[in-house]
Formats: C-alpha cells, structure tokens, sequence
C-alpha cells in the first residue's frame, strides 16, 4: 500500500510490523549526558578495536538513538552499545512471540497445529499483525512471561492490553533469545530452533532489510525486523538477524529510535552491519555479498484486538 509518514491517535501506524498505538505523552528533556560508546572485546587479536572503530565510523553523523548487540562464536567475539536501554519492540517481538509458541508446545510433548503453523509462517515471513494478535492472545502473558523467565530475557516487559508492539526490549535480551535459537540448549527443542531460523529466512524479499546487509554469500542469512512510529522519539527501526557459514556462527541485534523516517533507521542500520560483517567475514572482491532491498514494504494496519 501507499505509505504516509503521518500518524493519527489511535487509526494509524505506518508500518507492516507495526502497531497502532494509544497517545504518547511528551517526553521530558534528558539530562546533559555523555554520549555511550561503542564496547567490544574478542578472543582474536586486533579484531575487537577494528570493530570498535568501524562500527563507530559507521555510526558518525547519523542521528537517532541506537543499541547495538554483536556476538560471534566462532571469534568469541561481543561488541555492545546502549545494551540495557529499553525500546517499543514493534514486530521483532514476534520472534519471542514463535518461540514461546514452540516452548509450551514443547512443555506439552505436542506438535504445533495447522492452524498455529499457518499463523507463524504468516507471523514471520509477512510480518503478518493479524496474525500475531491471534498468536499472543492465544498464549496469553503468563505463558508469554513464563518464556521469558525461562530464556532469562529478565528486562523484556510484554505490551499490555493487546499491543504486542510496544513491548519493551533490550540488546542484552534478544541477543540471550538469538543465542537460544542459534545453538542446542534447553528451552527450546533443536527442532523448535531450526523452525524458527527456516521461517526466519524466508522472510519475503521487501522485508529482508536491516542487519543482513553486506553479509557474505558464503553465509545463511535469517532475519526478523520490526518498525514503527510514535508521537514521541519518532520511528522505532529495529532489525534482529543470524548468520551461519564459512566458519562463522554470529548474531545481532540492531535498535533504533528517534528517526526522522523509516529509510532513514534502515540506512543506519545498514551502515552498521555493513561493517560488521566486512571485518568478521572479509572476502575478495569476487564474492558477491548480500544486497537487501532498496525499497523496505510499508502498510497500514488495523489496531490489534484488545485482551
């Protein structure tokens, strides 16, 4: 559909991925503060100060608020940036959302059901909303929470009333549910993992923006982005992405806010993985690398039932 950058109380959210949401209230001025930097440390000599200073290069003049979460196993490899600080979570919580899912599936030695199967293909490849406000209030927020405790992702706080999008998130958390997803562990079944990660990477092509941007061909790319505006701190453009191959086993988590437009959050994001995937995985000039689209998919959706 047409998108519009404009947002009405309560009707609209520019945004597949998206909710629409109740009024903001204004935000009050921050304090003078210094400004954080980017942390990284590696088990590879010289690889974490590269990173230090290719990611900040990346970041310089670009406006917006933003958290960044690296992990790589393979190089033991973490880089952080604002990992603690809260954002409105908009359509990356449907990861969470898939795997509590597969959780309590789990918890009741059953299979999912067609219909649960068709709900989270719809959920994660299409971004569908329709389809995860059927998910999340199926589940409900105990078992939601129940999930959360169980992963450890002890400062993501579910949306109330039905608004699975303003769920608050952090760096620190999804990268503990990404790490859950990409290795054997106990919360989630090896078949629970490879089910999220095969949906994850048939995400459709107007959607495969964000983090994978740069990654090398020798590489699977699965990602899951979220977007949406609000009165106050503007667009909120997020994208969570694994990656496996060619020796590699990484992951990361990208949030942003205060942007003055989707694309604008998008480009910064890129800018960052650019990066990152350049100095984890340096290829030659002959190996093609992933180029998402140029044209990130934006519709108007409908406010998630209540309850």
């Amino acid at each position: 559909m047409t998108s519009r950058t404009s947002v009405r109380t309560g009707a609209l959210a520019a945004a597949l991925g998206a909710v629409v949401l109740i009024p903001a209230v204004a935000a009050t001025p921050a304090a003078a503060a210094t400004a954080p930097t980017v942390s990284c440390t590696s088990a590879k000599a010289g690889l974490a100060d590269k990173l230090k200073k290719d990611i900040t290069a990346a970041l310089a003049n670009r406006r917006g608020t933003v958290a960044i979460g690296l992990y790589d196993r393979s190089t033991k490899t973490t880089c952080t940036l604002r990992a603690t600080t809260a954002y409105d979570s908009a359509s990356t919580v449907k990861v969470t959302v898939l795997a509590t899912l597969l959780w309590d599936a789990k918890k009741h030695d059953r299979y999912l059901t067609d219909r649960e199967a068709s709900l989270a293909k719809a959920m994660i490849t299409k971004s569908d909303n329709s389809a995860t406000s059927t998910l999340w209030k199926q589940l409900g927020l105990t078992k939601i929470k129940g999930f959360l405790s169980a992963a450890g992702m002890t400062r993501t706080v579910p949306g109330a009333n039905g608004y699975w999008g303003l769920t608050q998130e952090n760096v620190t958390d999804e990268q503990k549910l990404l790490k859950l997803v990409t290795a054997r562990n106990t919360v989630l079944s090896d078949n629970s993992r490879a089910y999220i990660l095969k949906l994850m990477n048939q995400v459709v092509s107007s959607q495969r923006w964000g983090t994978p941007a740069g990654a090398p061909s020798t590489v699977t790319v699965h990602v899951k982005n979220g977007w949406l505006e609000r009165a106050t701190h503007g667009w909120r453009v997020h994208s969570l992405g694994t990656f496996n191959g060619g020796g590699h086993d990484y992951m990361m988590s990208v949030l942003t806010q205060d942007n003055s437009t989707m694309g604008y959050g998008v480009t910064t994001i890129q800018n960052v993985a650019k990066a990152i995937h350049k100095d984890l995985v340096p290829t030659t000039a002959a190996v093609a690398r992933y180029t998402p689209t140029g044209t990130p998919s934006e519709a108007y959706v409908a406010v998630p039932p209540q309850g």
